[in-house]
């Protein structure tokens, strides 16, 4: 088994996607709001790079679709929801479809989207995610970043995942050093929101408000559910 790890989208070689599984993580916070809409019940979350395209979408989609994203971190003009875990409640997703489109985190769905399976992941499901992948053949995690850097809160998150898809294959995996250095990061940052708020993605979100998300991002596989994409469309697993 082969794990590599790519720090942000532009960091994908989309030749290596061809037959490998992609693991796509965006921690603060696009994939925290995916995980947290489809477990509450959202139909299906159509991410978007660009404003433009998601407005056009949802005039395509109907009138149960919930526009959904943030720039710099806050809520969009014109859309229903911003990109805070606790907006996707049971009462505001369910059944619904959502278009979103974040500053870093859709970018990393566009980017892996030629694998033949792409998951999504955040510490809240992290456990499920290494439990539903392939335990032979090539994955590839895509970490969002921040704005085309690296970023700690992805990268961990992507270590948790590497070390236990090592702990769980029986057989020899290969690391490339993306994925021995996430892996060793791993081991040294426990998650909270305190290390999150250390981050820059975190510090960003404490700067405009919003730092209780931070919290809620932090807390560990409260979910059992891995969204996938399937045609550019992410939903709960088929079967």
């Amino acid at each position: 088994m082969r794990i590599s790890v790519c720090f942000s989208p532009d960091e994908v070689d989309r030749s290596r996607l061809a037959g490998a599984a992609a693991v796509v993580i965006d921690v603060v916070r696009a994939t925290s709001c995916i995980v947290e809409a489809v477990a509450n019940g959202a139909r299906t979350v159509h991410p978007v790079v660009s404003v433009d395209e998601a407005f056009r979408l949802r005039g395509l989609l109907g009138a149960d679709t919930l526009l959904c994203g943030e720039r710099k971190g806050l809520r969009i003009d014109g859309f229903d929801l911003g990109n805070s875990p606790a907006e996707f409640s049971r009462a505001t997703v369910s059944g619904k479809r959502l278009v979103m489109t974040t500053t870093n985190g859709t970018r990393a769905f566009a980017a892996a989207a030629a694998a033949d399976r792409v998951f999504t992941a955040s510490y809240c499901n992290q456990g499920a995610v290494v439990d539903a992948l392939p335990g032979r053949g090539s994955v590839v995690v895509v970490c969002a970043g921040k704005e085309g850097r690296f970023s700690l809160d992805d990268t961990v998150c992507a270590g948790i995942i590497v070390r236990g898809l090592c702990d769980r294959v029986r057989g020899p995996v290969r690391l490339d050093d993306g994925a021995a250095a996430a892996a060793d990061l791993a081991g040294i940052h426990p998650v909270t929101g305190d290390m999150l708020a250390g981050t820059a993605a975190g510090q960003a979100l404490v700067d405009v408000g919003l730092g209780s998300d931070l919290a809620l991002c932090a807390r560990a596989d409260r979910h059992q559910i891995v969204p996938m994409m399937f045609d550019g469309v992410i939903a709960a697993p088929r079967g």
